[in-house]
């Protein structure tokens, strides 16, 4: 019987202290898993780590400086002696990579563009490298990277984070292939691809600043997902738990969509 339980597994969470992602860490720590937060807000992670107990470690970390990267890793090794599961969680948009009527996408600057870009790929890449190398060493692994609907069907005005999002996927099924063939068929990995959930990088686009009411983006955004609101954090958890247990373990190079219908919906 399935469990989707990683009793006593070590789970590292890139951007750990996020929204989304605070939200896995504590589920991984419910299952059962030692978590250790990464997050370029140290304090952030700290403070998380506190809450989730069972040793829980909260480590500063710059998912787009390999050197920050692998010393987060030895601080994980250092503390848990291994690790079983890498979330890539790292990501987000930023207004100055958004197209708009008053920001063409023809004016939208390189470095907004190469920002958004490099943090939602590289920044996935990076960790992905790091601590593949120990999943390598060790012979079992699974990784966990977070697309996008956008990967499977671009947005408008997200120009750098679709294409990022889409780059996330692709690497998803390429780096499955290879660490199975080269390394281990005992090391898997996935993506998921949350739908629209409310965060501090879209809440600009899809509500109103002063109101608090959805605007025109976020009505046509439900009008198009058949369950008719954005996702919330729990929505997540049971796939998440699912892809990094051993509940999963014949399940590689997939990118499964969390997004209430969105992706099936024509619009007629």
């Amino acid at each position: 019987m399935p469990t989707f339980h990683v009793t006593d597994q070590v789970a590292v969470v890139t951007g750990g202290a996020g929204v989304l992602c605070a939200a896995m860490c504590r589920a991984l720590a419910e299952a059962g898993a030692r978590v250790a937060v990464l997050d370029l807000n140290s304090s952030a992670a700290a403070g998380l780590a506190g809450e989730l107990g069972n040793g829980a470690l909260g480590v500063a970390c710059d998912v787009l400086e390999r050197a920050s990267v692998e010393s987060a890793a030895r601080e994980v090794l250092a503390a848990f002696g291994r690790v079983d599961i890498l979330v890539n969680g790292a990501g987000g948009n930023k207004p100055a990579a958004t197209a708009s009527p008053e920001q063409p996408f023809f004016d939208l600057p390189a470095e907004a563009l190469r920002w958004v870009f490099d943090l939602n790929l590289m920044g996935t890449i990076l960790p992905a490298q790091v601590f593949g190398k120990i999943m390598a060493e060790q012979r079992s692994g699974v990784i966990l990277n977070i697309s996008s609907m956008n990967a499977f069907r671009p947005l408008t005005r997200i120009a750098a984070y679709s294409a990022a999002k889409a780059g996330v996927s692709n690497f998803t099924q390429w780096l499955a292939v290879h660490m199975a063939q080269e390394y281990s068929p005992a090391i898997r990995v996935n993506a998921l691809a949350p739908g629209f959930f409310l965060t501090e990088q879209n809440r600009f686009l899809l509500t109103d600043r002063d109101s608090g009411e959805l605007t025109a983006r976020g009505r046509q955004i439900i009008a198009h997902t058949p369950l008719g609101r954005f996702g919330t954090p729990d929505d997540l958890l049971g796939a998440l738990l699912w892809l990094v247990s051993p509940d999963s373990a014949f399940v590689s190079g997939v990118v499964v969509p969390v997004d209430g219908g969105f992706s099936a919906y024509s619009g007629v």
